[in-house]
């Protein structure tokens, strides 16, 4: 399949996508402009990330394999799609295989939870960050942060640490799982918006940077404290990479059954808190995306909905709340 990229305006777009605007793809990477250091330099900090090129997306497009979760969306004979990502992944992971490139092709619009190559996405994501509360945290766990900061080779830590700090350490427990491969770098969201942009389909946002900010934001100074210290314990006891690994092999193999059962093996949602957030980041969410691409769907567009795959499983899972909303919903079965 020959795919016409016009190197110089997918290069330009590519320029524009920063990591801070990856950011925004995942819920619990809000800031990502900090990378690692040249890992040549030293040893212990994880590997760079290879830069998103025309010419490597072009090379990539040729080898891509299918990964991940599809459902088909029938409602007044019309087909949309639903599609989830994995957020940090590996280099070969980022480019869509020929299932997932097939629905793309019969879509008309491409939605996602933000359009990371949307510039005005991305400055009204970096205000929404920058515009965050930043209360000081009690000095031991300070000075936590500060230490995992610099294991993660942080090279922006002055601006990093303006950072509220439940942004930092969410941050920082994804930015871990770059020493076991999987970099928010090769965001698969980022390839296929600039995908799409060249079938000349448009591109969506579901969300707003501004609520995508607050969904992480702890309402209390006292539960953001709760939040920083229950990140560091499990960044400090190595407990943070086993589990995006898992949701990362799960994602690979697609294996929803297991992903589906996530809150049973996270070990993620122990404390009040922790049960909170994962209710604002997922099921206070969920609704909001499905009205969105309904209105989509509704407005007569074909939509190709890529967002995280953690909003694809259980009741309050974008696959049955498209049901509820009246689609018959499919889900495909790649071959792996």
């Amino acid at each position: 399949m020959t795919i016409p990229y016009r190197f110089s305006a997918l290069s330009r777009a590519l320029s524009r996508a920063s990591l801070a605007a990856l950011a925004a793809l995942a819920t619990w990477l809000p800031f990502a402009a900090a990378h690692a250091a040249d890992a040549a330099a030293n040893a212990l900090c994880p590997p760079t990330a290879e830069p998103l090129t025309a010419e490597r997306l072009t090379a990539g497009m040729k080898t891509g394999k299918d990964h991940g979760f599809l459902w088909r969306l029938s409602k007044n004979g019309r087909v949309s799609y639903l599609y989830g990502t994995i957020h940090a992944a590996r280099p070969e992971w980022m480019f869509p295989g020929p299932t997932v490139l097939a629905a793309l092709r019969d879509s008309d619009t491409l939605a996602l939870e933000l359009d990371v190559l949307d510039s005005d996405v991305q400055r009204r994501l970096l205000a929404s960050i920058l515009a965050q509360r930043n209360d000081g945290l009690p000095a031991e766990l300070t000075f936590r942060l500060d230490r995992q900061i610099k294991a993660e080779c942080i090279d922006d830590a002055f601006t990093f640490a303006k950072f509220a700090p439940e942004f930092q350490v969410a941050s920082l427990s994804v930015m871990a799982a770059r020493r076991d491969g999987l970099d928010p770098a090769n965001a698969i969201d980022l390839v296929l918006a600039a995908v799409a942009r060249e079938f000349g389909k448009s591109v969506a946002s579901l969300e707003t940077p501004e609520a995508q900010m607050q969904a992480l934001r702890m309402p209390t100074q006292a539960e953001a404290i709760e939040f920083v210290r229950s990140g560091l314990d499990e960044l400090e006891s190595g407990k943070a990479r086993p589990m995006l690994r898992r949701m990362a092999k799960d994602w690979t193999d697609g294996d929803y059954a297991d992903l589906s059962r996530y809150e049973r093996w996270c070990d993620c949602v122990n404390t009040a808190s922790e049960r909170a957030a994962m209710k604002r980041l997922l099921d206070d969410r969920n609704p909001l995306m499905a009205a969105a691409i309904d209105n989509l769907h509704n407005s007569g567009q074909r939509v190709f909905a890529a967002v995280g795959s953690l909003h694809m499983i259980g009741p309050n899972g974008l696959p049955q709340l498209m049901k509820k909303r009246g689609y018959k919903v499919e889900q495909g079965d790649f071959t792996r």
